[in-house]
Formats: C-alpha cells, structure tokens, sequence
C-alpha cells in the first residue's frame, strides 16, 4: 500500500519543492520506491530541481484528455527507484482546475504504485491547494522561522482543517451553515477551539459532534522549519505544535529542523538534487526526517462529500487569524 504525502506551505520562497525533491531522494535511498508529483500546477518546478528538462506530458495533458491514466505519466529519474511525475509542461492552463477535475486526480493518485507518492503542491490557501492536501491527513507543511511564514503556516493548518470538516456535510445543509458562520468569527483568543465546533454540531446529531471530534483527532500533519540560522529558530516549531494544538486541537508533529546553507542555492542552480552530492548536517537532517515519517502509522482519513457544486466559490476558510 503507498503511503501518499502532499506537501505544501502557507507562503512561497520558504524550500517547499527543495525539500520535496530531497526527502524523495532520501527515501529512495532508504531502498522505497518513491513517485514525485508536481502538483504546483501553472508553476512547475520540480524538474528543474531533479535536472530533467520540461517536454514530456503531464497531469496537465491527463486534464486536458490526452492521456487515459496518470501512471501511464510518469518517467524515470536518474536517481535507482525514484521516479516523477510532471505537472503542466505541455499545458500551462492546468492551473484552472474546477472540484471535479481535482478529486478526478485524487481518486488516481492511490492507483500509482510506490512506497511513498510525494505531492508538491502549491504555496498559499486557495482551493487548488487545500483539496490536495486535506484527503491525506499526514501531510507536510513547511516554513522558515519568520514570524509572517509561521502565522501563514498556521492559517494553512486552519484552513485545511475548516475546509475539511466542511466539505464532510453535503451542500446547502444545516451543518455547512453552522460551520461557515463557526469559522467567521475569530477563533484565536476567544477560549473556543474546533472542539467547540464538534460540540455545535452535536446539537443537529450527536454522531456529527463524533465525526469531527475524530477527524481533529486523525489530522496530523508534521512541519518543518527550514532556513533555520539561530539556536532560538527551533523553538518555533515547538510554538506552532502549541498554538495549533490550544486553538485548532490538533496534534501537530515536529519533523525536523533544517539549517540555511549557501550551497543549497549552488544545488539548485547546477540542477541536481543537493543530498546527491552531499553528505553534511543538512542531508543527515533530512534523512532523519525520512526515518521519521517512516515510522509514523498512517490514519484512515474519513471520507468527505463529494458532490459539490459551490467548493471553487467558497472564501472563508481563509480567515485571519
């Protein structure tokens, strides 16, 4: 069975792809089998961090119809069982997907045979985003100890979370209502949690109050700090475990921390996959990363609904915190 794990980050410029890239080189080191996905569809990236050039079809060709399965996508690497998956190379217009074309892709992704399938989604919290990541519920959120990067990350968190339990209730139902007008109100500060929303929910039936006390519960998603330069930078990883645990109830995993090093720019630059060619504090980091997540027993997620016409309109779970 693969173990499918997206990974994203609630704003760019913090290493998301780098790191991508690297913890599929490491697990393949490990001796798994691992796909890479570029699903940062309309700014794929990923092939230039892997040195392959952006002229072979992708998910972008399986939305437009040129291609019957997204298995039949993928290509090898020059890196022994790692292979990869490209993103929009041949159609740049992929980057428009409406709710139907992205559980299209979703229902495809568990299809693809691996150890470890690795999503490299997109920075920020629109819906394009967020959809990719909330079926798995062990996915990896990244940042780098800047005060903005960690409120971005947490509001990521957020949003997944209140995207989830939305889309858990089917459409114009008493539950959505109750859910919109919960995630309009702030949150933070207020002596509430997400727990306080499973107890409103209770109020309709008490087995919905169950169902999102359990989805809390099996959300567990893991962070990583990179671009780390003091001793104090790893402290913040410890800070949003705890912000997210008091306001959201989730119990967010530490992964690790990753020290800024100058040759992580010369890496990307020469286009080849920095623990490739090396062997210092950074890869030992990120191999211990991967020893970690490879232990971690995954959770079943618990199915959402999936006949949705309103989900591409909806703003609010974007609220600020």
């Amino acid at each position: 069975m693969n173990r499918i794990i997206p990974v994203a980050s609630g704003k760019g410029g913090v290493g998301k792809s780098f790191i991508t890239v690297n913890l599929g080189v490491s697990l393949a080191g490990m001796g798994k089998t691992v796909i890479l996905v570029d699903l940062d569809l309309g700014a794929s990236n990923l092939h230039t961090l892997l040195g392959i050039k952006n002229n072979s079809p992708g998910i972008g060709s399986y939305l437009n119809k040129q291609a019957d399965n997204l298995e039949s996508l993928i290509i090898p690497t020059a890196i022994d069982r790692l292979f990869f998956l490209p993103g929009d190379g041949l159609y740049t217009t992929a980057v428009q997907q409406h709710y139907f074309q992205k559980m299209k892709i979703i229902k495809e992704l568990p299809k693809l045979v691996a150890d470890y399938i690795l999503l490299d989604l997109g920075a920020g919290t629109n819906h394009n985003i967020v959809d990719y990541f909330i079926p798995f519920p062990q996915g990896i959120i990244v940042t780098i100890p800047e005060t903005t990067a960690i409120l971005n990350a947490y509001s990521f968190l957020k949003s997944a979370l209140a995207r989830s339990i939305y889309r858990h209730f089917p459409p114009r139902s008493a539950e959505r209502d109750m859910i919109q007008n919960f995630f309009k109100q702030r949150l933070e500060g207020s002596g509430n949690s997400l727990f306080s929303l499973a107890d409103q929910l209770s109020s309709i039936d008490v087995k919905h109050g169950q169902t999102v006390r359990k989805m809390i519960e099996t959300f567990y998603p893991g962070v990583i700090i990179n671009m780390g330069r003091s001793v104090g930078d790893r402290d913040l990883g410890k800070n949003l475990r705890i912000i997210s645990r008091k306001n959201l109830g989730i119990s967010l995993q530490y992964l690790g921390y990753l020290e800024w090093m100058p040759e992580v720019s010369r890496s990307i630059t020469r286009r080849s996959p920095y623990c490739l060619d090396h062997k210092d504090q950074l890869s030992s980091a990120l191999e211990g990363i991967c020893r970690r997540i490879d232990k971690i027993v995954p959770e079943k997620s618990i199915p959402l609904y999936e006949g949705d016409e309103d989900l591409d309109t909806l703003s609010w779970t974007g609220s600020a915190i």
